[in-house]
């Protein structure tokens, strides 16, 4: 499987909110694939098809370094009223973390590569992953999801580190 290029901040498509997959076929199982080759080689935890440029509701999650899983439609059906707040990274944005608070536990609903429906409860890190993905597709990220000066914080950093690479 090919390396897929990951888009970093400032490219439009990554506003953009993803389309519902409608059929599991071949295009999504490939995608996937290049979904998780990508999220490891970059050393990702978790990786949105938007974030290498495509525009359909599939996301992969690490769960033990070489063992990953795909969701596809996955939507979010319950959040627990308890937050925490916790620094968060973003292949988007290299060598940026900002704090983001999230849900402690959530429900998610999706679909596996067979096209039969999961239901997910995450508690904790796994919560936070979900919830940072899911953001992906609907054109979210972790810049979307911090306070002001935060975000003003790591777009400088960010434009002074691709003004270095320039």
């Amino acid at each position: 499987m090919a390396l897929l290029t990951v888009k970093t901040f400032g490219d439009p498509i990554l506003k953009e909110r993803s389309k519902k997959v409608e059929t599991i076929d071949l295009n999504i199982k490939t995608l996937s694939s290049g979904l998780a080759h990508t999220m490891y080689k970059y050393r990702g935890i978790g990786l949105a098809a938007p974030q290498i440029g495509v525009l359909k509701q599939v996301i992969v999650i690490d769960m033990d370094e070489e063992n990953y899983v795909i969701y596809v439609n996955p939507v979010i059906d319950e959040v627990s009223k308890k937050t925490d707040v916790e620094e968060e990274g973003c292949l988007c944005l290299p060598g940026i973390q900002v704090p983001v608070r999230r849900s402690k536990n959530v429900v998610v609903s999706a679909l596996d590569l067979k096209g039969r429906p999961v239901q997910i409860e995450a508690g904790d890190f796994l919560a936070r992953v979900l919830q940072h993905e899911i953001d992906h597709l609907a054109g979210l990220s972790i810049i979307d999801r911090t306070d002001q000066e935060n975000r003003r914080r790591a777009i400088q950093e960010f434009m002074e580190a691709q003004d270095q690479e320039a």
